[in-house]
């Protein structure tokens, strides 16, 4: 699927990643973009990523194929049989916003693998077994996707540690076996006269460190900017829509915002997007980084895991999950 041509605002830049390839001034610079928009909206767009056409058109169409599928065929794959984040979650399965009506939206998260010799919690989200439906070609696309997505996600943590000034190589050690999910989202036309009391996806901000969005053409995304207002983040061609998630946010003591945003599906069409959450190791201890602390900006948030901090918000979101 190919996202018609439309202008970002200038409150959402967008930021070409190939100076990152240029060595320690090409990093500099795409650090600096990034620190920037981090440090004001929270969310940004990035281009020249790496990742084919060709390849991201193949997940779309799979995506489709998957959410065309009989509803008893996905239901088999319910997000309910796993504590660990993976399979398919329904239509109205999910409350992003629980001051609004169930999200207007049906999803399928595929998860990280376990590393050779790593010790799974089953309890834990995100690591463990994947749900797959019988699909030729899906599981390896799927994964291959996945794979890529991933490496991008440790590249942007480069810019993220040098902007924050720590070494570039900083999180290596805590996104090297990331709670990482990538989720296919399809959005059904609004039901009935959209009125706010029911979205696609209602108002929330990311759990983890950095989110990484495609959207198709419709559109929809919206962006609450730092003064409260909403604007739109439209679909811009071979771009992914960037932000960060509470856990970066709590990492670097507020200095980066976590934004709130929601989708509203009112285009009379189905709306696809494919998004990739990349969170950092379960074990990963989520404290202020010493960069972004002095006595006048003492540290905001305690220490807590990836883990437990996940499965908080996990807990809040899903009904199934609090009768474990």
């Amino acid at each position: 699927m190919t996202a018609t041509a439309s202008v970002a605002l200038e409150s959402l830049p967008v930021i070409d990643l190939s100076p990152l390839g240029e060595g320690p001034e090409g990093l500099a610079h795409v650090a600096a973009e990034i620190g920037r928009a981090c440090r004001t909206i929270g969310f940004f767009y990035i281009r020249d990523h790496g990742i084919s056409h060709a390849m991201l058109e193949d997940i779309y169409a799979r995506s489709a194929a998957f959410f065309a599928l009989p509803l008893a065929q996905k239901s088999a794959l319910t997000i309910a049989n796993s504590m660990n984040n993976r399979g398919y979650a329904g239509m109205e399965s999910e409350s992003l916003d629980p001051s609004k009506l169930s999200d207007a939206k049906e999803a399928f998260n595929i998860g990280r693998d376990p590393e050779p010799g790593e010790v799974t919690d089953p309890a834990m989200p995100s690591v463990g077994r994947n749900q797959w439906p019988d699909l030729p070609g899906f599981r390896a696309a799927m994964l291959g996707y996945y794979g890529a997505m991933r490496r991008l996600s440790e590249r942007i943590h480069t810019a993220f540690a040098l902007d924050l000034g720590l070494p570039p190589g900083f999180f290596a050690d805590k996104v090297d076996r990331p709670l990482a999910t990538l989720r296919l989202l399809r959005y059904p036309p609004h039901p009935g006269i959209f009125d706010g009391s029911r979205y696609g996806a209602g108002a929330h901000t990311d759990y983890g460190n950095l989110t990484l969005l495609s959207q198709d053409a419709v559109g929809g995304l919206e962006v609450r900017t730092r003064a409260g207002q909403w604007v739109s983040a439209p679909p811009i061609p071979d771009t992914y829509v960037c932000n960060i998630g509470d856990c970066l946010m709590r990492w670097s003591n507020d200095v980066y915002v976590s934004t709130p945003h929601r989708v509203a599906n009112i285009s009379g069409r189905e709306r696809y997007s494919v998004a990739f959450f990349f969170d950092p190791n379960p074990d990963a201890v989520i404290e202020c980084l010493p960069t972004c602390q002095s006595p006048d900006r003492p540290a905001r948030y305690p220490p807590v895991t990836t883990a437990q901090y996940l499965t908080e918000r996990l807990d809040a979101t899903y009904a199934f999950r609090k009768d474990r």
